[in-house]
C-alpha cells in the first residue's frame, strides 16, 4: 500500500478492534504488499487489511472454518470476535491469532508433512474455487496487450505469452489427479510456531494437481514430499515463474522489489531448464520473501499512522 493508504489501513484495523472490546492502539507492519498485515498491540492479534473489493474475506474465513474442522495446519481465527469481514473507511479486516516466531526455522520435513497434511484435509473440503488454469488466465491478460504491462519489452511479453499458453495446456493434457490446493504455499505464507509449520493466505485457493502447490515451496521441502510426478512439477514450475513474472509488470503491482524480481523472473525463464524453484530467483534480489510478501524490518504505528 502506498504510505497515506497504509495510515487509513492501520487507523482502520485499530479502530475495529476497539469496537470489538480488543484494546489496540499500536501496531507492528508485518506485511506490505498489496494486502496488509499488522500485529495490534496490546490484545496481540493478527489483522489483515486490504481496500474493500480486493479481499476474498468471506471465502477465507469459511474456508479456514472449515479446514480446522479437519485439524489441518492453518493459522486460526480470533476466538474472540465472530469470524468475518469487517468493513471501515474502504476497508475489510479480518481478524487471525498472532503466533509468535520460534526458532529453529521450519524444516524442510516438517514443512512438507504440514503441506501433505494440509492437502489431505483440502480433499475433506468441497468449496468452489477457480481452476488452475483460471489463475494462468489471470496472467496471460497481464501480457496479453502493452496497455495491460506497458513496461514490458515486446520480445518479453511473446516469450511469456508463448510459455503461459503452451503450460496451460500442458498442464491439462498431463491429466493428474486434481484437488483443492493452496494455491500459494511459498515459505512467506508458512508460520513457524510452537504448533508446528501453520499455513496462511488461504485466498489463493484452487484447484488443480498438488504439483502445482509443490512448484512454489523450496527444492529441498518437494523433494521430502510422497508420491511426486517429477515431469509435471518441472512443467508447474517453469509454469509459477511465468505467471510471477507476468504479474511484476502489471502496473500498480506493489511487491517491494516487485520489478527487480520480474527481471530475475525471465532471465531464468531465458536461461532454461533446470528450473529454479521460485525462492531461488528471489534470493538473487535480496529481497523479504516470496512473491508476495513481509519485510524484514518492522514498522511502529498508532492510531494516526506510521511512526
Amino acid at each position: 500500500m502506498e504510505p497515506s493508504d497504509l495510515a487509513r489501513a492501520t487507523e482502520a484495523a485499530i479502530a475495529i478492534a476497539g469496537a470489538l472490546d480488543l484494546p489496540a492502539d499500536a501496531a507492528i507492519v508485518l506485511q506490505n504488499s498489496n494486502k496488509l498485515a499488522l500485529r495490534l498491540l496490546p490484545c496481540d492479534v493478527f489483522a489483515r487489511v486490504a481496500p474493500v473489493g480486493h479481499e476474498h474475506a468471506a471465502f477465507e474465513v469459511e474456508l479456514a472454518l472449515r479446514l480446522a474442522e479437519t485439524q489441518s495446519p492453518v493459522a486460526a481465527l480470533e476466538p474472540r470476535v465472530e469470524p468475518r469481514g469487517y468493513e471501515r473507511d474502504g476497508f475489510e479486516v479480518t481478524l487471525w491469532t498472532y503466533y509468535e516466531p520460534v526458532t529453529p526455522e521450519v524444516s524442510p520435513a516438517a514443512y512438507a508433512s504440514a503441506l501433505e497434511r494440509l492437502h489431505a484435509g483440502m480433499r475433506a473440503v468441497d468449496v468452489p474455487a477457480p481452476h488452475v488454469t483460471d489463475r494462468v488466465a489471470e496472467a496471460q491478460r497481464v501480457v496479453r496487450t502493452p496497455e495491460g504491462s506497458p513496461a514490458l519489452a515486446d520480445a518479453d511479453r511473446e516469450m511469456l505469452a508463448s510459455t503461459l499458453r503452451g503450460l496451460r495446456r500442458s498442464i491439462l493434457d498431463h491429466g493428474a489427479a486434481e484437488q483443492l490446493l493452496h494455491g500459494e504455499p511459498h515459505p512467506g505464507n508458512v508460520l513457524g510456531t510452537a504448533n508446528g509449520p501453520l499455513f496462511v493466505d488461504l485466498e489463493t485457493c484452487c484447484h488443480g494437481p498438488v504439483e502445482f502447490d509443490l512448484a512454489h515451496v523450496p527444492a529441498s521441502v518437494s523433494e521430502q514430499y510422497p508420491g511426486v510426478d517429477r515431469a509435471l512439477l518441472r512443467d508447474c514450475r517453469q509454469l509459477v515463474l511465468a505467471m510471477v513474472a507476468a504479474w511484476r509488470w502489471e502496473p500498480g503491482d506493489q511487491l517491494p522489489n516487485g520489478l527487480p524480481f520480474g527481471r530475475e523472473l525471465l532471465r531464468a525463464l531465458r536461461d532454461g531448464p533446470p528450473w529454479p524453484t521460485i525462492d531461488e530467483v528471489f534470493g538473487r534480489v535480496a529481497a523479504p520473501s516470496p512473491v508476495h510478501d513481509r519485510p524484514s524490518q518492522p514498522l511502529i504505528g498508532d492510531a494516526t499512522g506510521i511512526l
